[in-house]
C-alpha cells in the first residue's frame, strides 16, 4: 500500500517517537536519564522501512529537553495518538511498525535503568495507551473500509448459533475490524471489537514460542530428552523437547482420550461428556500443573515416542514446567520478558488460577441438566487451571494480530528456529500438518499458519500467511454444553473465515 506523508506528518512522527523516549527518561530521572534517552534513541534508530527512514531524519523534538514530565506528556501523548491515526488511515501495517518501534524503544530505555522506577513503568503504560487509542478508534469504524463480505460472514456465524463474534483482518486492503451478535444473552450491545477473550489452545503458540526463545538463548535444546530438564517426573528418556511441542510424545492427554476404536479413557473432570455437571459444580477449583502431569503419567502412553501424532494438553503443561525449571522464573515472568513487553501486548495475560477476566469482554455461557431441568448459566468467571498451559491464556484481537504478525515476521525468533516452528509434520488430518505449536494448513490460496482455541463458552481464531503479512483473528462467545453442541458451528465458522480471507482450507480442530 502506498503512503504519503507531508513534512508536518513526519515531524509529528518524530516528535511522538523521540518524545516517548524523553518521557521515559524524565519519568525515570533517578535512573540515569541521559543513559535512558540514549538507549531509547538508539533503539528507534534501528527501525526499518518507511518508519525507520522518517525517524532517521533527526530533528527529534529537542525543544522537549529540560521540560517537566507533565509538560512533555501534554505534547507527546497527543502526538502519539495523532501519529497512529495518520498512519492507520493510509496503511495499518505502517501504524503497527510505528507502534512496535516506539514500544521497543520505551522498553529499551526502561530495562537499562540502574534502579526500577514505578514512575517509568506507569509512563510506559500511558504511552502504550496513547498508541492504542487511535487504533481502537479506527477499529471501531471498520478502519475506514467497507468489507461487506466480512460483515456478512460474522453475521451468518452468529445466526449459526453463537451469541457474538468479533473479527479483525489485516490484508492487502488494509485493516478491518467489526463485531456482530451480542456481548451477553438478552443484551443489545455488540461484543467489544478489542475485548478480552479466553483464547484456549491458542495459548500453545505462545508457550512454544517461549521454549524456542530459550533455545535461541542456549538454555534449552530441542532434541534433548525432556527428562533432562524435568527429572522429577520419570519421563520416558526417548521423549524430547521437540516431541512435546510437536505432539509426538505419545503421552496421555490428562483431559481424556478417545481412541480409534471409540474407547474413551477419562482424565480429570472436564466440561464435556459425562463429567460436565461435575465441572460446573467445581469450576473454581484449582489444579496445579504437576498434578495434571502426574495424572497423565499414571495412564498408558498412546504410542511409542516419535511414532505417531496425537494432540495432548499434557505436552504443553510439561513445556510450561520446563520453562519455569530452566529459568527459575514463572511462565508469566518469562512471557512478559520475552513477548509481552517487547511487543507491547498490554491485554494478554496468564491468569493461572484466577477466575477473573478483565473488562471489556463478552460473556461465556454453559447449558446443563440439573435434576431433569435445563439450566443456562454465565461461566465467564471460571478457574482455567484445569487446562493450564494447554489453553489458559487471555488476550485481545489486537494483541493476537500483533503477536502472530511479529512472530511470523521474524521479530521473536531467529530465522532457523522460525523455520523449525513452521516445518510441517503429518498429523493424519488432510491438508493439515503440525509444526511446533502451530498448525500448517494447506489452502487453495497457499499455506496458512494457524492455531485456534476453544475455552468453555469462549473461543479464539488466529491464522496468518507464513510471512505474517495477512492475518485473521477472531473471538467468539457462545452457550457451551457437555455434548459440544456448538462444535459443528465452530468448525463451520473457522472454515467460512478461512475461505473469505485465505481462499479456503481445512479448519483447525484444536
Amino acid at each position: 500500500m502506498t503512503i504519503t506523508l507531508s513534512d508536518q506528518d513526519k515531524s509529528t512522527l518524530r516528535t511522538a517517537a523521540y518524545g516517548a523516549v524523553s518521557l521515559m527518561a524524565a519519568a525515570g530521572a533517578a535512573g540515569m536519564p541521559h543513559k535512558m534517552a540514549a538507549n531509547g534513541s538508539i533503539a528507534l534508530g534501528s527501525a526499518t522501512g518507511l518508519i525507520g527512514h522518517v525517524l532517521a531524519d533527526h530533528p527529534k523534538g529537542k525543544d522537549l529537553a529540560g521540560r517537566s514530565v507533565a509538560e512533555i506528556a501534554d505534547r507527546v501523548l497527543p502526538a502519539l495518538t495523532a501519529a497512529m491515526s495518520l498512519l492507520g488511515k493510509q496503511d495499518p501495517a505502517e501504524a503497527d511498525n510505528f507502534r512496535g518501534a516506539v514500544l521497543i524503544a520505551v522498553e529499551t530505555a526502561r530495562i537499562h535503568q540502574d534502579q526500577p522506577s514505578p514512575a517509568a513503568a506507569e509512563m510506559a503504560r500511558k504511552i502504550t495507551a496513547a498508541l492504542d487509542a487511535a487504533r481502537a478508534a479506527a477499529a471501531g469504524s471498520g478502519a475506514g473500509q467497507d468489507r461487506p463480505e466480512l460483515r456478512k460472514a460474522i453475521e451468518e456465524i452468529v445466526d449459526s448459533g453463537f451469541v457474538g463474534v468479533s473479527l479483525r483482518v489485516h490484508d492487502e486492503r488494509g485493516e478491518w475490524a467489526g463485531s456482530a451478535g451480542a456481548a451477553e444473552l438478552g443484551g443489545t450491545a455488540k461484543p467489544p471489537i478489542n475485548g478480552h477473550v479466553r483464547i484456549g489452545s491458542t495459548t500453545k503458540t505462545f508457550t512454544a514460542t517461549l521454549v524456542l526463545q530459550l533455545v535461541a538463548e542456549g538454555k534449552v535444546e530441542l532434541d534433548t530428552p525432556a527428562a533432562h530438564y524435568l527429572p522429577e517426573f520419570g519421563l520416558d528418556e526417548r521423549i524430547t523437547v521437540r516431541m512435546l511441542l510437536q505432539h509426538t510424545s505419545g503421552l496421555f492427554n490428562f483431559s481424556g482420550e478417545v481412541y480409534d476404536d471409540g474407547t474413551v479413557v477419562m482424565g480429570i473432570p472436564i466440561p464435556y461428556g459425562t463429567t460436565g455437571k461435575e465441572w460446573v459444580d467445581n469450576r473454581l477449583k484449582t489444579y496445579r500443573p504437576e498434578e495434571l502431569v502426574r495424572l497423565a503419567l499414571s495412564k498408558p502412553a498412546r504410542f511409542e515416542p516419535g511414532t505417531g501424532w496425537s494432540y495432548s494438553n499434557t505436552n504443553y503443561v510439561l513445556a510450561r514446567l520446563l520453562i519455569e525449571k530452566v529459568t527459575g522464573r514463572s511462565v508469566t515472568e518469562e512471557l512478559r520478558r520475552l513477548i509481552l513487553e517487547p511487543l507491547g501486548l498490554s491485554g494478554t495475560m496468564v491468569p493461572d488460577a484466577s477466575p477473573e477476566i478483565p473488562a471489556p469482554h463478552a460473556h461465556a455461557y454453559y447449558r446443563y441438566e440439573d435434576a431433569g431441568e435445563q439450566k443456562t448459566i454465565d461461566i465467564t468467571r471460571q478457574n482455567p487451571s484445569w487446562i493450564s498451559a494447554g489453553g489458559d491464556m487471555i488476550s485481545t484481537l489486537q494483541d493476537l494480530h500483533t503477536f502472530v504478525s511479529a512472530l511470523l515476521g521474524g521479530r521473536l525468533l531467529p530465522a532457523p528456529l522460525l523455520a523449525e516452528m513452521c516445518a510441517p509434520r503429518p498429523t493424519g488430518i488432510p491438508n493439515m500438518d503440525y509444526g511446533l505449536g502451530v498448525f500448517v494448513v494447506t489452502t487453495d490460496g497457499g499455506t496458512v499458519i494457524s492455531h485456534n482455541g476453544a475455552a468453555v463458552g469462549h473461543a479464539a481464531l488466529m491464522s496468518s500467511t507464513p510471512d505474517g503479512s495477512k492475518t485473521l483473528v477472531a473471538a467468539l462467545n457462545c452457550v457451551d454444553d457437555a455434548d459440544l453442541s456448538i462444535a459443528a458451528a465452530f468448525q463451520n465458522a473457522q472454515q467460512r473465515l478461512l475461505n473469505e480471507v485465505f481462499g479456503g482450507g481445512q479448519a483447525d480442530p484444536a
